[in-house]
């Protein structure tokens, strides 16, 4: 499951003038019982939400406020995200005659045309605030609080990325929302720019396409083709100049070197281009050359091996990105404790969609030709690091996509089912000469490369 929630706008998205059909919420709470969890982002106040759409308690959280208010429906409990609006300022406001006046927790509302009064009365106060318009309201908001920022509170709490959310939504407030999340979906009803800004627009308008996405997210986890690519990493530039990317997550890659430092310098600065996007990333290190990844939080050491339960547990949080020190793990114990790692990241992985990317690293070693793995390791977002491809086993070369070849004549990238070589910019300055294209089994038949110490 690549998708671990649906952060959801109310007005002109999930409601049509403040009506939600019942067929959409039926609709969500199977989204709910598929284990996914459902957001409100919204910039209505509050209060006036609740009074108007009771089915609110079914949502896990809600950000109100355009993103000032954070309130969590089972326990009824309120956190204020920003200020309040200050009393000067809206008295001020009623002085010049500003009407109708919505003064929230943290945002003030009006209407145009009264954009004029409100931005005299900031700059005559001399205060720091943002205005955000959205189809004819006009809301003032501390700065640096919007939807993107609300809804980060509540994907915390709930221990999930923005890399595992689809987030839906209609109107200007919605941008910051749809740039954050992994996927952004704008209804058919949507401003011209939200829809172009976003990777899907849908065939259906306000809860109609909510219903669309719902739909598809139920069937296949949205796997289909956007408008617009998803993230991805770049490796570099073939000799054409054109760019070479591997997505960010939903694939597995093998990198194949002669040299071990220079396949591990290669996986640290993909590593470090994943985890710059927001990624999570879980190292098994069985030299100890990972331990020095940037931020990375390192469990075990050359006395004893990690834990598969405290790897698990600090994955947990997110934004944390975890070497696991697997230098003292003797091999008779490795079948044992992979089967344990391998079952507790499958747990994690149906629960959080985490981590994003699971490094192997020496993966001719740690699941050698001959072994039976645990079913676990087979992911399609792993990246296996290795100098002796032959030493691989059948049943991971069988699930990799692409391959990432490094020699002395430079680097070179290939999908598993595209033989077309990309020659990437090679380390020398002279364009290496490429010969025939080579395949995954290729790799796999050839002779093992000398290491290089």
């Amino acid at each position: 499951m690549r998708f671990a929630a649906l952060a959801v706008d109310f007005d002109g998205t999930l409601a049509r003038e403040g009506v939600v059909p019942p067929e959409l919420l039926a609709a969500l709470e199977r989204v709910k019982a598929s284990g996914r969890r459902v957001v409100l982002v919204t910039g209505r106040d509050l209060d006036e939400l609740i009074g108007i759409f009771p089915s609110i308690t079914l949502f896990d959280r809600v950000v109100a406020e355009n993103g000032a208010l954070l309130y969590r429906p089972a326990t009824g409990e309120r956190e204020q995200l920003g200020p309040e609006p200050g009393e000067a300022f809206v008295e001020a406001l009623r002085a010049r005659g500003v009407t109708p006046l919505a003064v929230g927790r943290s945002i003030v509302a009006t209407v145009q045309p009264y954009e004029k009064e409100v931005l005299e009365t900031i700059r005559d106060l001399g205060l720091e605030r943002q205005v955000i318009f959205n189809k004819g309201a006009v809301m003032v908001l501390p700065s640096g609080v919007n939807k993107a920022t609300g809804l980060a509170v509540a994907l915390a709490e709930l221990k999930l990325s923005p890399r595992n959310v689809v987030a839906m939504g209609d109107g200007e407030n919605d941008h910051a929302m749809l740039e954050m999340a992994e996927l952004g979906v704008a209804v058919s009803n949507a401003i011209p720019t939200l829809r172009e800004a976003a990777h899907r627009v849908t065939t259906g308008s306000d809860h109609e396409g909510v219903m669309e996405v719902v739909a598809d997210l139920l069937a296949s986890d949205l796997d289909t083709p956007t408008r617009r690519p998803g993230r991805s990493m770049l490796l570099g530039r073939s000799v054409e100049g054109r760019d070479v990317c591997v997505p960010a997550m939903g694939s597995s890659v093998l990198i194949a070197g002669e040299s071990r430092a220079e396949s591990v310098g290669f996986a640290h600065r993909l590593l470090e281009r994943i985890r710059a996007q927001g990624y999570q990333c879980c190292v098994l290190d069985t030299t100890g050359e990972h331990r020095e990844l940037k931020d990375a939080v390192v469990l075990g050491s050359i006395e004893s091996p990690p834990e598969a339960r405290a790897i698990v547990e600090a994955l947990e949080s997110p934004e944390v990105a975890v070497v696991a020190d697997l230098r003292a793990l003797e091999e008779k114990a490795r079948g044992t404790w992979l089967a344990d790692f391998a079952a507790r990241m499958a747990e994690l992985r149906r629960t959080r969609c985490r981590p994003h990317r699971l490094v192997i690293d020496d993966a001719h070693d740690l699941l050698a030709s001959g072994d039976e793995l645990p079913e676990g390791l087979l992911s399609v977002d792993a990246i296996h690091v290795t100098t002796d491809p032959a030493g691989l086993a059948v049943d991971l070369l069988e699930t990799v996509d692409s391959v990432i070849e490094l020699t002395d004549e430079g680097i070179t990238y290939r999908s598993a089912d595209d033989e077309t070589r990309i020659v990437l910019e090679p380390r020398s300055e002279a364009v290496s000469r490429v010969t025939p294209p080579s395949t995954v089994a290729r790799l796999a038949a050839s002779p093992p490369a000398a290491p290089s110490h």
